[in-house]
């Protein structure tokens, strides 16, 4: 299977300048799956919810969709991408699967980083696997990475790949994803962004530093920091199957979830 993905440094607002880009880059691409950053065409720090508000789209509307199935149907790809989604009089932080014939699952982030909060609805769909042939990927977004139980659900629901668009500005998440893969045994693709998003009420700055990783912990590439890179490369997602430690153990079979009960008598946030 051949899997990348694309980082660069969205123009905050110009959604029409990011798709532009986007599609030109994609249409010199050869890929099963490509992975894009969060929030991919509007840029991420916003000012307040009304200026979310002018930005987001119904995905079933949408001129950006759209053109991403174009090119999907155009070189038989499917993308993950970052996606400012409105739905109804709600708007999240989302993760669009697109593929030739459109939009194909929609995740809505769950755990919302600082002033996302103040910004984004709460995610409300249930975290799903999903197949392009007889490849099984999970979605998560950027802040997910701190809370294992996402990566775990997705491994016990059968992901062979997680995709994770983001828009990173803490300085660990990369090496932490090592760890994902290794205790759960799957690729990770997380995509981010670099360079600012420079706005009356501050500035934050994007680590970049997209990767790759494989079951197993191990680091297959890694971008630089502050500059535009499209991977394409080959993996076996069959490789993700084997869930083996040593010759007697393996990460999902051998959990014991009757001594876990404190993850459920411990409730977090309230949906």
């Amino acid at each position: 299977m051949q899997i990348g993905f694309y980082q660069y440094r969205p123009v905050f607002g110009n959604v029409s300048h990011n798709l532009n880009k986007v599609v030109k880059k994609l249409s010199a691409v050869q890929a099963d799956l490509i992975v894009l950053p969060e929030l991919a065409f509007t840029g991420y720090y916003f000012r307040d919810r009304a200026e979310v508000k002018t930005m987001a789209e119904d995905p079933g509307k949408s001129t950006t969709v759209d053109a991403l199935t174009s090119i999907c149907k155009k070189k038989k790809l499917h993308l993950v991408t970052g996606f400012t989604e409105k739905a109804k009089d709600k708007y999240f932080n989302s993760a669009l699967l697109i593929g030739p014939k459109g939009v194909e699952h929609i995740y809505r982030k769950i755990h919302l980083f600082n002033e996302e909060t103040k910004w984004f609805d709460d995610g409300d769909i249930p975290l799903q696997v999903n197949r392009i042939g007889n490849v099984r990927i999970g979605i998560m977004i950027c802040f997910d990475w701190v809370f294992p139980e996402v990566t775990r659900v997705l491994a016990l629901q059968g992901a062979d790949i997680i995709c994770h668009p983001s828009n990173l500005v803490l300085g660990y998440c990369q090496q932490t994803m090592l760890t994902r893969c290794l205790e759960n045994k799957v690729y990770a693709i997380t995509t981010n962004r670099y360079g600012y998003d420079k706005r009356p009420h501050g500035n934050l700055r994007f680590t970049g530093r997209s990767q790759v990783v494989a079951p197993g912990g191990t680091l297959i590439y890694r971008a630089k920091s502050q500059c535009d890179d499209l991977l394409v490369m080959d993996i076996d997602p069959m490789l993700a199957r084997d869930k083996s430690i040593t010759p007697l153990n393996e990460v999902l079979r051998d959990r014991r979830p009757q001594y876990y009960s404190e993850l459920n008598l411990k409730q977090g946030r309230k949906p």
